[in-house]
């Protein structure tokens, strides 16, 4: 007999996609949910604290300029202070708006133009952020 398995046993890993431009925002996330991610979407730096202050994220990828220059990484620092540790990543279709990185290097840049290469970051980047959980739960459990 074939075993039943439910749905909440194989929870797909939650994203929260921050873009204030509307057609960048549907074709990542209509290429993240085809890659086997459920995607959440902001439009805003404050919209995008908002979820993340009621959800939680394996991953939140942000868009550097918005609302002001910098208002992607207020978003990554919001989402860096949270407890559940979300992985973190600007993410820009504009070459002349990469941040300095001696300035953020906790900020990985991810450029949108190579699709397989996108998906293999952001599977990195949650599977980084998965194992850094396990270690801190081990490190807490005394193992």
């Amino acid at each position: 007999m074939i075993p039943a398995f439910h749905i909440s046993e194989y929870e797909l890993a939650r994203v929260l996609l921050v873009d204030d431009d509307p057609a960048s925002r549907l074709t990542l996330k209509t290429v993240l949910e085809a890659g086997g991610y459920k995607v959440n979407v902001a439009a805003s730096a404050a919209e995008a604290v908002g979820k993340l202050d009621e959800g939680e994220y394996e991953l939140v990828l942000s868009d550097l300029q918005m609302e002001s220059p910098e208002a992607g990484l207020k978003v990554l620092a919001h989402a860096r202070m949270m407890d559940y540790k979300p992985a973190t990543a600007l993410i820009t279709a504009y070459q002349d708006s990469h941040p300095d990185p001696a300035r953020h290097q906790k900020s990985m840049l991810i450029s949108p133009e190579d699709v397989p290469g996108l998906l293999g970051k952001i599977a990195d980047l949650i599977a980084e952020r998965a194992t850094r959980r396990m270690r801190r739960e081990l490190r807490l459990a005394g193992v």
